[in-house]
């Protein structure tokens, strides 16, 4: 309270002084699944999302509000009514970056499979309009790659058509896109089938007592994956210009 207060006189300080009232800070909200989503507990808990490491790589004029979570597909964000809570609070300025694919990718579950080129073409385009219908600029994502590689250490494909359709559909409606599955391959295939490891959460039994079991997993980021990914993520925020670029911190 006393700082809101606080903040509230330095803002009248500052309209007093000058006449003019500082610019509104930039809002970045971010929609997608778990592999972009905050978790809790980060001082025990091995995985992190990489929507968590991003603000490391903004500076102090923009607010990160992380809305993504954990299973969640274009269709089942879309029902939960969670893109209408964010596009409600959207205004001239601010950013949307939209992530999906991964659950969009379960047929086994009619909550939320969605076809690529229907259902979820439908979706994204749905996002990229209504965000610039409020003011505010959509970035379009393809999904980060799993770490799956064949017995000769090629890193295989798991995504199928959703990158080429998240590509496509920003290409149409003319907004940006950040290619992640291509930065993400290129950042697994540099560090190779074992070293690829500690950018996903790969634990031995007892190692965090939260989290006691031993884990193998080849979708969910560690600390120091999230971490790469988020770096990777800003500098093609930086690329695309805008508005944001400016306040892109950190990457190089």
């Amino acid at each position: 309270m006393r700082s809101a207060l606080r903040l509230a006189a330095s803002l009248l300080a500052i309209i007093a002084l000058t006449g003019v009232a500082p610019p509104e800070r930039i809002v970045v909200y971010m929609i997608g699944d778990s592999t972009m989503a905050n978790k809790p507990d980060p001082e025990h808990n091995p995985e992190r999302g990489w929507g968590q490491a991003l603000p490391q790589f903004l500076d102090r004029d923009v607010t990160v509000d992380n809305r993504a979570v954990n299973g969640r597909s274009t269709k089942s964000f879309i029902a939960e009514g969670r893109w209408d809570s964010v596009r409600a609070r959207l205004k001239k300025g601010d950013y949307v970056l939209i992530q999906f694919g991964h659950n969009d990718q379960k047929v086994e579950d009619s909550t939320r499979y969605t076809n690529p080129y229907t259902g979820y073409r439908r979706n994204l385009s749905r996002f990229v309009t209504e965000t610039r219908a409020a003011g505010a600029t959509p970035v379009v994502l393809s999904s980060i790659v799993r770490r799956k590689f064949n017995a000769q250490g090629v890193l295989e494909d798991t995504h199928g058509a959703y990158p080429f359709v998240a590509r496509d559909v920003a290409r149409e409606l003319g907004a940006g896109f950040v290619d992640l599955q291509l930065l993400t391959e290129d950042l697994v295939t540099a560090a190779g089938p074992t070293g690829s490891k500690a950018l996903y959460v790969y634990t031995t039994e007892g190692q965090f007592p939260s989290f006691p079991q031993a884990r193998q997993d080849d979708t969910h980021l560690s600390p120091r994956g999230a971490t790469e990914v988020a770096r990777l993520a800003a500098r093609a925020l930086r690329g695309l210009g805008g508005p944001l670029a400016k306040h892109v911190v950190g990457v190089d």
